[in-house]
């Protein structure tokens, strides 16, 4: 009985002291679920507290850091961790402190940490140093997460090959991490060829099944790049979830009709890609991957209303992204007002200064005012900072050209070949280039195979309005190599185009004037003149076609060739003798008779004199009738009427 009474007691005892007892793993639990809450400042108040109860246990020091982070005191959470030489030890305390520098700012300090952790590892797999290695048994995603946020270390500091290699270990570490991923492939830090083999290399075998690979390369692959060859649809993955094909699970997925919409706006088809965003906005008004290509049809449509409501509508809501002073820049820059957009295209790239889309627009900014050295230093900073795209080389390709330097242009498109060799663009202001050297065969091989490209090798396939000039150029480049025929019938592709380019209407009626057809030249030059009257080109090319068809034509159909030459009549002796009493009866009223009659003679006659120079040297002896018949009444009316017709004749 006494053995059992003392048992009796001890547990009381033990009861009472686990009543007082505080259990720190139900803490832990709080801190989480106040972390997913979003309740950062109440986990922040009870990590503090646990990481004092705990006697500075690593893992609660780290959860502490992480509220510190969470909370953007990045340099306290830095400081945590550093002061207690954590970041050597812990894995987890080693990621959170380069993470929290390089949210700072401190890019120097984070490479620091990371170099002397990589000497550690160096003299610990060497065998002479007794620390173990932090990141031999750290798991593979957090491992690949430790190189992303190098790469973005390196990035910051400009080094952009150094931080490409770490964004492929980091991808090849772990092949589900999407951010590394869409570090190289957003940040156009590899050409299209580069992405392709990356894609290749990464081992998906090793990592994951035959299903999730497919899966996984389905999705990365509608995340390249899409210009190098817009025509090309999507592959359809054979996988399947729940005896669905994830392909017709992914019909409604957003990102995938996002790259639908990136397909279609590389293929110049604006009014249905900017249907496609449109609706894509619709069920996610704020979707960051579709606001630029919406934004882009909106200035390519001339939508301004709706570029204007949607730009402000993002500077309210976003102030601080640079996705919406882009979408003002491009507001004011579809205006034709400059100034004000460079002003926010320039605080857009202050915001982002990897925003490729922001340097490209800023220099379209000098491009349209003509002012191609500024335009040309814009492009070649997004050149450096966009290195697997090709389209800031072939836009310092075009003002090359614009300020004729050939040979300078054909180096950047060259270069701009070299990484994008299917884009038609590029292969068209190659066939520009040749045009200029007068090299028409090569020109015309260019613009047809440029052609091929866009038509993705069918025929009779409707051409977006962005290649007319694609069809003019076809057009002129026959016209040089006389092959009159085929050029009207690339004009006239063209003008189903744009039937307003007066231009066109002028290519046509050359053809027409070289062709000799006098009458659709006059016609097509009269088109292109409604259109645009100031051009010197057609008004001259009007007026040596108008003399030849005058040279050439009838004045009316069935007129004689030869024209008969005029017989006087006989009656000139009566005429005079009937003016000799005429001039008796006038005799009264005294000399200003006299001078009247000198005065109508003497005009008459130089009247028919003036009259003859005007005509063409061949018909010197031909008169107008009107010189003749002279009416010789003594009505003073009549005579101050002839006079009046006979100055505005010859006027």
């Amino acid at each position: 009985m006494a053995r059992q009474s003392v048992d009796a007691d001890c547990e009381k005892m033990h009861n009472l002291l686990d009543n007082k007892n505080i259990d720190l793993d139900n803490c832990r639990k709080l801190i989480k679920s106040y972390i997913d809450l979003h309740l950062y400042s109440a986990a922040l108040f009870w990590a503090d507290k646990v990481v004092s109860l705990s006697n500075e246990d690593p893992k609660d020091i780290c959860t502490l850091a992480h509220c510190m982070y969470l909370m953007k005191q990045y340099h306290r959470a830095a400081h945590l961790i550093r002061n207690r030489g954590l970041e050597k030890t812990d894995v987890m305390c080693h990621y959170l402190t380069v993470r929290s520098l390089l949210e700072a700012k401190e890019y120097n300090e984070a490479l620091q940490v990371i170099k002397e952790s990589e000497v550690c590892t160096n003299i610990t797999q060497s065998g002479f140093g007794d620390r173990a290695d932090i990141l031999e048994d750290a798991p593979k995603n957090v491992h690949s997460s430790i190189l992303y946020v190098k790469g973005r270390i390196y990035e910051a500091l400009d080094n952009r090959a150094v931080a490409t290699d770490c964004y492929k270990q980091a991808l090849h570490c772990d092949v589900y991490s999407y951010q590394a991923f869409e570090a190289l492939v957003q940040n156009q830090m590899l050409s299209a060829a580069e992405e392709k083999e990356l894609l290749e290399s990464l081992p998906f075998a090793e990592q994951c099944t035959e299903a999730e690979a497919e899966l996984l390369r389905l999705l990365y692959e509608s995340k390249l790049k899409k210009y190098q060859e817009p025509n090309t649809k999507q592959p359809l993955a054979t996988c399947s979830v729940m005896g669905v094909l994830v392909t017709d699970r992914l019909l409604g997925n957003l990102d995938m009709e996002v790259t639908e919409a990136e397909r279609l706006y590389y293929n110049c088809d604006y009014h249905k890609c900017f249907s496609l965003t449109e609706r894509i906005l619709k069920k996610d008004p704020y979707h960051n991957s579709c606001l630029p290509v919406h934004i882009a049809c909106l200035v390519e449509l001339k939508k301004t209303n709706a570029l204007f409501y949607l730009a402000h509508k993002l500077v309210d809501l976003y102030p601080d992204m640079a996705l919406a002073w882009f979408a003002v820049g491009c507001y004011y820059y579809s205006l034709g007002k400059s100034d004000p957009a460079r002003r926010y295209l320039a605080k857009a790239t202050a915001l982002d200064r990897l925003f490729g889309p922001a340097w490209l627009a800023y220099g379209h900014s000098f491009a349209v005012e003509n002012e191609h050295d500024q335009a040309m230093a814009a492009y070649f900073k997004a050149s450096q900072l966009m290195k697997g795209c090709h389209l800031p080389l072939l836009y310092i390709g075009l003002e090359c050209g614009l300020t004729n330097n050939l040979k300078l242009a054909d180096k950047f498109f060259q270069q701009a070949q070299g990484i994008a060799p299917n884009d038609p663009f590029v292969i068209h202001e190659m066939g520009v280039i040749s045009f200029y050297n007068l090299d028409y065969k090569t020109a015309e091989r260019q613009f047809k195979e440029a052609m091929k490209r866009i038509q993705g090798g069918l025929k009779d396939v409707i051409l977006p309005s962005k290649w007319e000039a694609l069809l003019n150029n076809l057009g002129h480049t026959c016209r040089k190599m006389k092959k009159y025929g085929e050029a009207l019938e690339y004009h006239q592709q063209a003008l189903m185009l744009n039937p307003l380019n007066a231009s066109t209407y002028s290519a046509v009626g050359f053809i027409h004037a070289l062709m000799g057809n006098a009458q659709e030249a006059v016609d097509a030059f009269h088109r292109a003149l409604g259109l645009r009257r100031d051009d010197t080109f057609t008004t001259t090319m009007l007026t040596y076609v108008m003399e030849q068809l005058i040279e050439e034509s009838p004045p009316y159909p069935g007129a004689p060739v030869d024209i008969p030459k005029y017989e006087y009549p006989a009656t000139e002796h009566q005429e005079t003798d009937n003016a000799e009493p005429l001039e008796n009866a006038n005799n009264v009223a005294g000399s200003g008779s006299q001078d009247i009659d000198k005065l109508r003679v003497n005009l008459f006659s130089g009247w028919g004199e003036d009259s003859s120079k005007t005509e063409d040297t061949s018909d010197k002896v031909e008169r107008n009738p009107r010189d003749v018949v002279v009416n010789y009444s003594t009505d003073i009316s009549s005579e101050v009427e002839m006079l009046d017709s006979s100055t505005a004749h010859i006027e």
